[in-house]
């Protein structure tokens, strides 16, 4: 019975009945070993992951000078998108001067001017679009306020990389 209590880690019952019953010892010890390790060996090794040190950094890169200045149309987007993410992963916000552009970097601040009044103010690219072809930025209801261009829902503006 010594013996049944030594082995009663072991799940399997018969293994206790071979060693009580004076069966043979060695192969009852090489069948517990080999199930033990049976069953070790199902486990599997974890996934070795990149520290948070190792993963590189998103860099905001600056407007690149040959894309601006450029002049055409631009339109203006609000409450259908209050709230959602961007396509840089920011959340929407109407009231924040920030524009949609196709190709400048996220993070560029640029500067608009509506050429039909002169007025002007500086948005930060935080999404993608517009979607219209003959569209070069889509602005925030804030931006658009800004430059009066609300009532409308388009005007021509000139776009310049912000000296800021």
């Amino acid at each position: 019975m010594q013996l049944a209590m030594v082995f009663s880690f072991l799940p399997l019952k018969f293994i206790v009945r071979v060693v009580s019953g004076r069966r043979s010892f060695p192969l009852a010890m090489c069948l517990g070993l080999l199930l033990s390790q049976g069953c070790a060996m199902l486990q599997r090794p974890p996934v070795p992951t990149l520290p948070e040190t190792a993963k590189p950094p998103i860099e905001k890169t600056p407007a690149m000078q040959g894309e601006l200045p450029q002049t055409g149309n631009a339109s203006w987007y609000g409450a259908q998108h209050q709230g959602k993410r961007t396509a840089n992963g920011e959340i929407f916000d109407q009231g924040l001067f920030t524009a949609a552009h196709r190709t400048l970097p996220f993070g560029s601040k640029i500067k608009v001017t509506n050429l039909a009044n002169g007025k002007s103010v500086e948005v930060k690219i935080n999404d993608r679009g517009p979607f219209a072809e003959d569209r070069i930025i889509d602005l925030s209801e804030a931006a658009a306020k800004a430059l009066e261009m609300l009532q409308s829902g388009k005007t021509t503006v000139r776009l310049e990389l912000s000296s800021d």
